[in-house]
Formats: C-alpha cells, structure tokens, sequence
C-alpha cells in the first residue's frame, strides 16, 4: 500500500513528542469531567452534612440577630464578625475542601497532573479581536457550540422531568410546617442535583474519548518528523565520533597503567584485544591486564602502538582468553600451552632470535573455540 503524501500526519505521538506537549501546557483535559467531579463532590458533601449546615446557619443567623447589654457597651464588629463566620466555618469549608479535591482529582484521573508555569505567562494574542472572531467560527468554536447546547438540552430535560413528577409535593409545601417545608426542599435540591451531576458524567463518557482523539490527532507526527527525532536521539556523526574520542581517551586513562607492564597484545583483529602479562618470578602465570571489543580493543590498539608494546593476530586464542577470563586475574589454564608459545616466539623476536616467519602456529582445546558472540563452536 503506498504511503500518503510526505507532510501528512499519518504517524502516532512518540513519548518525546507528548513531553514537550505537555511542557508547553497541551496535556489531556476534560471540562465535562472537570464539571461532573467538582459538581457530585459538592452534591455529596451536601447531602453528607444537610442538618448541621443548615443548622449552623440557623445558628449564625440567631447569633447575628441577638443582642446583649454587652454588645451596646462594648461592641466590636470583628469579634462579632469572627463568631457569626466561624459558626458557619466547617460547613462551607467542608465544600470549598471537597469542591478543590474534585478539582485536582479530575485531571489526575487522565494523568496531566502537574504545574505549568507557561499558563501562567499572558497570551496577548488571545486579545486580537480578529482571531477572536475567527476561534469562534472555527470547527473547534462549532464543537463547542454542540457541547454546550446537547448540555442544556440534557441538563433541562431531567431538571424538568424531576420537577414535574415533584409537582404534587411542591403544592403542599406551602402548608406544612417550617420545618417540614425546608425538609422537603433539602431532599428536591438534593435529588435534582445529584441527578444533573449523574447527566454531567454522561457528558464526560462521551466528552473524554473524544479529547484523547483530538489530542492524539493534534499531536499526530510526518514520517519525517519521525527520522529526524530518531536522527536527533541517535546523534549525527561528528557528535558521535566526539562521544567515541572521550570515551576512548578515558579508558586510554583507565587502562595506561596496566598497558605500561603488558608483554603482549592479542588482537581478532579488530573486534577483540586482550593485553596480556607475564613477568617470570612475579607471574605465577599470564594475567590478563586489559581485555574489550570494538571501540576498548581500538583503545587498547592504541596504547600498545603508544607503549610499543608487541602485537600479535591470533583470532580464536584472542576470543578464547576474551570469553573465559576477566582484567586482572590469570588466564584459564587450558589456555596456558598456547599463551606460552605466543610469549616465547615474543621473547625470541625481541632478541633476535626469530622473525615473522617462525610465528608458532596455534591449537586450541574444543572447549575453548569461540565465535564472536561467545558460543562454542564446536558444541
């Protein structure tokens, strides 16, 4: 199937792309859902604490419109002023707490929780009169128009409905007693807003799956925003080569002082490189003082050309001593024949007592054959 036009954005956000989204303020939200919570939150704290807020506002409204011999001969408006508020404190902060909570827990439930100071910073452009007018007759502008019209049509119809079926309640209402009255309109307030909040939850099914579609399509990435993301996380080639040169100048640093006592350098030969020591009367046998792949055998390369130190071929004695051994600790004693002819036709070279033409040729024990990736090859 062929692809579609180059800057089309057929392909989904990468992780990078939705946290620089959401560092600039574009994060997942729902006012239906926002609406929904903060309105239920209120609704249950009402209904949790209807008798003692109200009767805490009997209490402030009594206080408020008693007074005392005291109060003529020394009153004060903020004492007065403190007792009426503090009567109604729990009540109405109990809300505004579980109105906040409602509030924080919304976004938490889609996961953009968080501070960003960018929303914070004025937008002046938001004040063009001109792009006002072109916001509100935009596809987003007309989205919202639905949303809000299908929210007073849902909202009244139920509103009316309970009203309605009410209505036999509400006439007599008039007749009963004071108390029995605002009992009766606690329990309708109660019921109306408890269902309108049911309806808003309605709202926010539908609402939140559309805004994770939006979004997602917002943020929608080319195929060549893709490459040069992955171009950008990988690095181009001179910051690599940058990378790789401190990272071969430290292990340089890492590995000078053991390269300084080597007597041998075994090479695969590039892949691999195992320097090796053997000092007779202070080696019991061949230690290894410097082993790596790739960019630490070039390190290692490095250093025995700095050091002088001999250089030999030897792929699968090379890789043997690579896979079995470790910096600082001797090498397997199935290796020792080998290694010793290799030490010896050095000895013998460094005194002129052999050239490159009587280089030993090398066998190695089954067990220790390996490829470069460390299996056996002959098991």
């Amino acid at each position: 199937m062929a692809d579609g036009p180059a800057g089309e954005k057929t392909e989904k956000p990468t992780a990078k792309r939705l946290r620089e989204a959401a560092r600039n303020g574009d994060v997942l939200q729902s006012r239906e859902l926002s609406t929904a919570l903060v309105v239920m939150a209120g609704v249950a704290w009402l209904a949790a604490t209807g008798p003692k807020f109200i009767g805490a506002i009997q209490q402030m409204l009594t206080d408020g419109l008693t007074f005392t011999t005291d109060d003529i001969d020394s009153f004060s408006p903020m004492t007065r002023a403190m007792h009426l508020l503090s009567t109604v404190l729990w009540p109405v902060g109990g809300v505004v707490l579980a109105t906040a909570v409602a509030a924080i827990a919304a976004p938490a439930a889609l996961g953009s929780i968080g501070f960003n100071a960018g929303a914070l910073t004025p937008k002046f452009g938001k004040l063009n009169p001109i792009k006002g007018f072109a916001r509100l007759f935009s596809l987003n502008g007309f989205i919202e128009l639905g949303k809000a019209i299908v929210k007073v049509l849902l909202i009244g119809s139920i509103g009316g409905i309970i009203v309605w079926r009410r209505l036999d309640t509400i006439r007599v209402m008039g007749k009963a007693g004071i108390h029995e009255a605002i009992g009766q309109v606690g329990s309708l307030f109660t019921l109306v807003t408890v269902s309108l909040a049911a309806s808003l939850f309605l709202l926010a099914a539908v609402d939140v799956p559309v805004q994770i579609i939006r979004r997602t399509k917002r943020l929608n990435m080319t195929k060549q925003e893709i490459k040069d993301e992955h171009k950008d996380a990988d690095g181009n080639p001179q910051v690599k080569g940058a990378i790789r040169g401190r990272m071969q100048q430290r292990l340089r640093d890492s590995m000078r002082k053991g390269m300084a006592e080597a007597s041998v350098v075994l090479t695969n030969p590039t892949h691999f490189a195992v320097a090796l020591r053997y000092h007779p009367g202070r080696d019991s046998a061949p230690l290894v003082v410097a082993r790596g792949a790739d960019d630490v055998a070039a390190a290692i390369r490095e250093l025995a050309n700095e050091k002088s130190v001999p250089m030999l071929q030897y792929p699968e004695l090379t890789r043997a001593i690579y896979f079995t051994s470790r910096v600082n600790e001797t090498i397997d004693e199935r290796l020792f024949v080998a290694v010793a002819a290799v030490l010896a036709f050095v000895f013998r070279v460094e005194n002129r007592m052999a050239s490159e033409m009587d280089r030993p040729h090398i066998d190695l024990p089954e067990a220790m054959q390996f490829d470069a990736d460390g299996k056996n090859i002959v098991n």
